[in-house]
């Protein structure tokens, strides 16, 4: 795993707020407080990055927006706990994690930088193909617990499709960044590598 994909699961696991973890039962002037609380922390992330310059701004500047987001993605999902507020929240954190990953490329250089920003591209897309599966899937079976046994045949079948056409939106992302990586190769070789690529990912 390279230190890219370390980096943004690590930001994944670290971009909760205190929201996350309130029961779904929540009053307003809970909502309000964690709403309050969630501005209080967003201003002290951004006075933390004044120090810093350069990318290393920008990427503390995308950090403290990222966990905002979805902070309050989170908390609208606590407070109206639904299939869209829940879906909305794994949006959220892909695209915080997306927006860090593209900020960390611009370290980078050349080729480098082209399958950086590929791989980013690539988690994002599927973690967006998951939040999609997921909303899909309990839409579905809610559905299916109101009505009768063939509702859940249906549900099941539904389902399925949504899996697989996340899987393959998965796959294709990351036949991108097998693509990209090629280009560091010229020729021959380079052929090679995109023949590779395609019989790797079933492309003809």
């Amino acid at each position: 795993m390279n230190k890219l994909n370390i980096k943004v699961i690590a930001l994944a696991v670290g971009l909760a707020f205190s929201a996350g973890a309130m029961a779904q039962s929540m009053s307003k002037d809970d909502y309000k407080l964690s709403k309050d609380r969630i501005a209080v922390e967003y201003k002290a992330a951004k006075a933390g990055c004044a120090s810093l310059s350069g990318n290393s701004n920008d990427i503390c500047l995308a950090e403290a927006d990222g966990r905002q987001n979805v902070a309050r993605a989170e908390l609208e999902a606590d407070y109206k706990p639904t299939s869209k507020t829940r879906h909305a929240a794994r949006i959220a954190k892909a695209d915080a994690n997306y927006a860090v990953a593209k900020e960390r490329c611009d370290d980078m250089a050349g080729n480098s930088k082209d399958v950086c920003v590929k791989q980013a591209m690539s988690a994002d897309t599927a973690a967006k193909a998951d939040a999609l599966t997921q909303m899909q899937t309990a839409d579905a079976n809610a559905t299916a617990n109101e009505k009768s046994a063939a509702a859940f045949s249906k549900a099941d079948n539904q389902a399925a499709d949504a899996r697989k056409d996340a899987a393959t939106v998965t796959l294709d992302a990351q036949y991108e960044v097998a693509k990209e990586k090629c280009d560091v190769y010229a020729g021959g070789a380079k052929d090679h590598c995109l023949e590779r690529a395609k019989a790797r990912f079933g492309k003809s």
